[in-house]
């Protein structure tokens, strides 16, 4: 098997996360932040963190390695999902810029992350052009899609064009207002990829012309339980082809994924899931995977 960063089914085998001990800080931060960021209650610290163990705890078993980030200044509690402020490619590493005004200090903090860790970075999105990666995802090695709304705008996708280069399509998926601008909507909270030619999705949130192409890229489409938006269904990790994580609390969808053949493990995400409405595909950026 080759290395690849350019997937996000591949057997996974390094991600960067960040402990809450270290996302969240203080009860007083806690406190200071919750409310302004638009999470849905308050997360309890000490529960987080038994819950962050856990699912590394999981991830390890699978023989992925997790690097964590390290608490910094200038960063919100936010910075608990990794997977946001950089992109990564097989040339390097591409910094975002956020969309939403409170995260503007993460791919700083990950930029000094990356220098002391040895891993390369390509290059970043800056001035007026907003990026997050979790409005990114490799459809497959040489295939892009991209969210365009609140978070990601034209800008930024131009820049990310150029830092890819021309071997790369990428393809602008635009984002509908749902709940507005204050709420959490990235492509991956409509689609999560787990296999080559599968993936989950909540179809209400997508464009008839995107869900139409990758229809016609041989992908067969797992339509979350309507239910079961709001618990993060349709947020789900590839580990390995077929293989996924997925918060608790959506028992309609495993069951889909479990029918096409897909090995799903779950872990209790309350308070760092739920509570920040981020999933684990938010929670992990990963690094490293083999094709």
């Amino acid at each position: 098997m080759a290395i690849s960063f350019q997937s996000d089914i591949g057997v996974l085998k390094r991600v960067i996360m960040k402990h809450p001990e270290d996302a969240f800080v203080s009860e007083e931060f806690l406190d200071s932040e919750w409310g302004k960021l638009n999470y849905a209650d308050r997360p309890d610290r000490q529960e987080a963190e038994k819950e962050f163990i856990r699912l590394t705890g999981l991830l390890q078993t699978f023989g992925i390695e997790t690097m964590t980030l390290p608490q910094a200044t200038e960063v919100s509690l936010d910075s608990i999902y990794t997977r946001d402020a950089s992109v990564v490619t097989d040339e390097g590493v591409i910094l975002c810029n956020m969309g939403k005004a409170e995260r503007k200090g993460e791919p700083e903090a990950q930029n000094d992350f990356y220098k002391h860790s040895g891993v390369s970075v390509l290059g970043k999105i800056v001035d007026n052009g907003t990026l997050e990666g979790g409005d990114v995802t490799w459809l497959d090695p040489h295939t892009l899609a991209v969210g365009l709304g609140y978070r990601t705008n034209s800008e930024g996708i131009r820049q990310l064009k150029a830092l890819v280069g021309s071997e790369v399509e990428v393809i602008p998926v635009a984002l509908p207002h749902f709940r507005g601008p204050k709420d959490v909507l990235h492509l991956m909270s409509i689609l999560s990829p787990v296999d080559k030619d599968l993936a989950v999705v909540y179809s209400p949130l997508m464009s008839v012309s995107f869900r139409k192409s990758l229809i016609a890229r041989g992908f067969d489409l797992i339509d979350i339980s309507e239910d079961e938006y709001d618990s993060l269904a349709s947020n789900v990790l590839a580990v390995a082809p077929r293989v996924c994580v997925m918060a608790e609390g959506s028992p309609k969808t495993k069951k889909r994924l479990e029918d096409y053949g897909v090995e799903v493990k779950i872990f209790s995400g309350t308070e760092i899931c739920l509570k920040g409405t981020g999933g684990p595909t938010c929670l992990t950026r990963p690094l490293e995977r083999e094709v």
